[in-house]
C-alpha cells in the first residue's frame, strides 16, 4: 500500500500514514475515530472469487468494530451492483457497511469525511446538533401542537 495513490493523496494532505504488516492488505485505519476501511476493486473481486474475499472481510470485521468495505468501480453496472448486494446479504447484521465509489479521489474524500464525523469531538457535536434539531422540530410541529390542544381539552 506504500505506493498506492490513496497513500500519496493522504500524505499530500498532511495526514500521517503508517504501514503495518499486521493490518489486512488493502486496509486503511483511522485510529483516532476508530473506523477501518477495506478497499477493493469490484473487477478484481470478480476475478479472485467471492469466497476467498468473504474470508478476508470476515477476518477484518472480527477485528474492527466500525468497519467499511469500499467497492470501487469506474461504472457501477448490473454486475457490480450484483456483487455488492451479494456481499451485503452475506454480511447482513454485521458491523460492515458497504459503500460504492468510482475513483480514488472519491474514496479519499469518503474516508476522511467518515473519519472526521466519527471522531470524538465531532461526533459529540453532531449528536448535540441532532438533538437540538429534533427538539425544535417537535416544538414547532403542528401535530405536536394539535396533540397538546387535544390534551388540554380532555382534562
Amino acid at each position: 500500500f506504500n505506493n498506492h495513490e490513496i497513500s500519496t493523496i493522504l500524505q499530500r494532505q498532511q495526514h500521517r500514514v503508517r504501514y503495518s504488516e499486521s493490518v489486512e492488505m488493502g486496509s486503511v485505519i483511522f485510529s483516532v475515530s476508530g473506523v477501518a476501511f477495506i478497499l477493493s476493486d469490484t473487477q478484481e473481486l470478480l476475478m479472485t472469487g467471492e469466497e476467498q474475499f468473504s474470508k478476508r472481510i470476515q477476518k477484518f470485521i472480527n477485528i474492527h468494530r466500525n468497519s467499511f468495505l469500499v467497492l470501487s468501480a469506474a461504472l457501477h453496472g448490473p454486475e457490480e451492483w450484483n456483487v455488492m448486494f451479494r456481499i451485503q446479504r452475506r454480511f447482513l447484521g454485521s458491523n460492515l457497511r458497504v459503500i460504492p465509489v468510482h475513483n480514488t479521489a472519491e474514496t479519499v474524500k469518503l474516508m476522511l469525511t467518515i473519519a472526521k464525523v466519527t471522531s470524538k469531538p465531532q461526533a459529540d457535536d453532531t449528536r448535540y446538533k441532532i438533538a437540538m434539531a429534533k427538539s425544535q422540530i417537535i416544538e414547532n410541529s403542528p401535530v405536536w401542537k394539535m396533540l397538546q390542544d387535544y390534551q388540554l381539552h380532555c382534562n
